[in-house]
């Protein structure tokens, strides 16, 4: 194997890597910029122009100056869309009231759950 080869294929690794780095980088980043909302739009308009121009320093900086904020946003995010998956599951699953205390009420009378039972279904479809 010839030594320039190896050379010119490690760099070429090399480079592949740094471009996939600054790949994820730059979407993280840009993710985060459009979704601070007490960053106004001219601000968010340089940052991108930035890192476009000027990509691992302008990503470095950015990382330095707003990390802390980058992983607050990335949280409430987070929180927000479990929320939301929660909200949409109790609605789908308790369904209708009244559909669930008539399925509760069929199952009483098949003798299937206690009156207990019945009545502890009746007041979580109710509540």
């Amino acid at each position: 194997m010839d030594l320039n080869n190896f050379w010119s294929f490690f760099w070429l690794i090399l480079e592949v890597f740094l471009l996939f780095v600054y790949i994820v980088l730059f979407f993280m980043i840009a993710q985060d910029i459009f979704r601070d909302s007490k960053m106004g739009g001219w601000a968010k308009a340089i940052w991108v122009l930035f890192l476009i121009i000027v990509p691992f320093v302008t990503a470095f900086v950015y990382l330095i100056a707003r990390g802390n904020g980058m992983e607050r946003r990335r949280r409430e995010a987070a929180v927000a869309a479990q929320r939301a998956v929660d909200s949409y599951i109790r609605e789908t699953a308790n369904g209708n009231p009244a559909h669930v205390i008539a399925e509760a009420n069929t199952l009483f009378q098949q003798g299937v759950i206690t009156k207990e039972e019945f009545d502890q279904l009746k007041a979580r479809a109710l509540a």
